[in-house]
């Protein structure tokens, strides 16, 4: 008898002040609300839809790459902002991001990570308990945690970099929410701590980088760590309601991975989805962007 699990291909739905532009070439043309970036792409081995004379007419912010890991913003016109606001509304929440031009290519925001937020946001109103417990891990500048919390959660968000934690405040602020709890600690300790504590949660986000440092230079390379994390996280699930999203982008794992990762921690998952994430350009092209699993139990 087969175990297939079909494998989902999904793209953000509600998004308007983030658009995909084109990919191509290794770079990126994206507009967050009244900006237009090029950024680069490794995953983009194809050529421009639109063609270099277009970029250069859509643009008005470039990044030129010194090494690997940084590099700088060109502007175009020397007055565009360094930082401004973009809005995420869905049917259920609307929250507030921040964006701002980092040294290392990010802005702030993965916007992919939209239909994550929406999966969130659904199961969090459709839980009975009242205020359903939460935990973000790696949690970055936050989407996650103020959708959550937007939809009525009660959220623990967990990152080793206090920048980003500082920056993910400043977002709750922004979208007019408070009483995140906020933890600056490596997310595989901060989780063997609530094991022994004897917490647990309703829901669990993960969404760990390929490698990475703890605030005590604690090291994380995913394939090394993520079977122990998933074995420790899931003993952290409340037993009658949850949900759990794992998200991870890394260039060497794929949505069967992601399954078999799931499936062998908690060999009673049900309503299991894998699948991978993708932005829709409008010049046409899918840019692939990190494979997902998730499941949730309801009451």
């Amino acid at each position: 008898m087969s175990t297939a699990t079909h494998i989902q291909l999904l793209t953000p739905q509600h998004w308007k002040d983030y658009e995909l532009i084109d990919c191509g070439d290794f770079e990126k043309l994206e507009r967050f609300g009244d900006y237009v970036l090029i950024r680069p792409e490794p995953q983009a081995v194809w050529p421009k839809a639109l063609g270099d004379a277009e970029w250069e007419k859509r643009y008005h912010i470039k990044f030129k790459g010194r090494s690997a890991t940084s590099g700088d913003w060109v502007k175009k016109n020397p007055k565009n902002a360094d930082r401004w606001h973009i809005t995420y509304k869905n049917k259920d929440v609307a929250i507030k991001f921040r964006l701002g031009l980092t040294s290392f290519k990010h802005v702030g925001i993965f916007p992919e990570q939209a239909v994550n937020w929406d999966y969130i946001s659904e199961s969090v109103k459709s839980f009975e308990t009242p205020r359903p417990k939460v935990l973000n891990l790696f949690a970055y500048t936050g989407g996650a945690s103020l959708i959550a919390k937007a939809a009525g959660a009660d959220i623990t968000h967990v990152d080793s970099i206090k920048q980003v934690v500082t920056w993910a405040n400043e977002n709750q602020e922004l979208s007019g929410l408070s009483d995140i709890r906020w933890v600056v600690e490596d997310a595989l300790k901060f989780v063997k701590r609530e094991l022994k504590r004897g917490n647990t949660y309703n829901g669990i986000i993960l969404d760990p980088p390929a490698y990475g440092h703890g605030p005590k230079g604690e090291k994380w390379k995913l394939e090394d760590h993520i079977m122990e994390m998933m074995q420790d996280v899931v003993k952290l699930l409340d037993p009658q309601e949850h949900f759990l999203i794992l998200n991870t982008y890394s260039l060497g794992f794929s949505s069967v991975i992601v399954e078999n990762l799931i499936r062998t921690s908690f060999p009673k998952v049900e309503n299991l989805e894998i699948g991978e994430l993708y932005l829709q350009a409008t010049a046409g092209p899918k840019l692939p962007l990190g494979v997902f699993g998730k499941f949730r139990k309801l009451k």
